[in-house]
């Protein structure tokens, strides 16, 4: 059975719904799905058929304050408009279509970073409820967001434990996959100076966190280089953008430019892509 395995990187993956609506359009509906942040957010979108909807969302309201601003952090204590992201657009302005959702007969993994013990969690994507809770955990980039409760449980940014949660997905019987990155060939993550800063300030409420940020450019760079070897041995086909994208881009031509590079890029390995089945 063949996956499809999500990075996350706040709009950088507008680059994977490109990837997700040619899918679509060649009626390739993968029986697995598995991804962190804004990543897997976008493959809600694929499993339930909207083609369009992520690109719509992103140019209609990339430069909203409502989607984006400094005036949510005193209702929401974060940049984003939590209840305008994950209540507002997907149940009045862009209805998530629900029916076709639970049509679907596969599997769907989020990935969660558990704020107590510093591990990652999958939860079960098709257990997602109206005000897509999982999906703001999945989302919440420490001191970006709040940390988010799911089940009595705070967790953060799935992308602080497992980025590319391809390990994952072979664990649960997926020999092949396609792994679609929102970072160029070439790129190496390094240790930044925010990771440094987010971990001294989360070290007294959340003790486990500062190991995980401070080694975590470490373990990406390694997940990087295991997708390529699975992709050289001929078990993964691996989509990743030309150029480096801002992960805040504003220029909404930058955003659709790279929407229509993911496009692009899985026609031109669609045949790759079918062998995977």
């Amino acid at each position: 059975m063949p996956g499809i395995i999500l990075e996350g990187g706040t709009f950088r993956p507008i680059f994977s719904a490109g990837v997700m609506d040619a899918l679509l359009d060649e009626d390739i509906m993968f029986p697995y799905m598995i991804g962190v942040s804004a990543g897997i957010c976008d493959g809600f979108s694929y499993i339930s058929k909207q083609k369009e909807r992520n690109l719509k969302i992103l140019m209609n309201h990339r430069n909203d304050k409502r989607y984006l601003g400094a005036g949510n952090l005193l209702k929401d204590k974060s940049l984003f408009g939590l209840d305008f992201v994950y209540d507002t657009i997907p149940n009045k302005l862009y209805p998530f279509d629900w029916k076709t959702f639970y049509e679907y007969e596969g599997r769907i993994r989020v990935g969660v970073t558990n704020a107590w013990t510093g591990k990652v969690e999958y939860k079960d994507g098709m257990k997602l409820d109206k005000k897509c809770m999982m999906l703001r955990a999945t989302c919440a980039i420490p001191l970006v967001f709040p940390a988010i409760y799911v089940d009595g449980k705070p967790y953060y940014d799935g992308g602080l434990a497992d980025p590319i949660p391809i390990r994952k997905s072979i664990k649960d019987g997926n020999e092949k996959n396609l792994i679609v990155l929102t970072r160029p060939e070439g790129y190496r993550k390094e240790l930044s100076r925010s990771h440094k800063i987010t971990a001294k300030l989360l070290k007294r409420k959340y003790p486990h966190l500062p190991e995980l940020l401070m080694k975590r450019h470490i373990e990406y760079n390694k997940t990087v280089r295991y997708c390529e070897k699975l992709e050289q041995e001929g078990k993964a086909v691996i989509l990743r953008p030309e150029y480096p994208i801002e992960s805040l881009e504003k220029d909404i031509d930058v955003l659709k430019q790279t929407y229509d590079m993911g496009y692009r890029m899985t026609k031109e390995k669609i045949d790759k892509i079918r062998e995977l089945f």
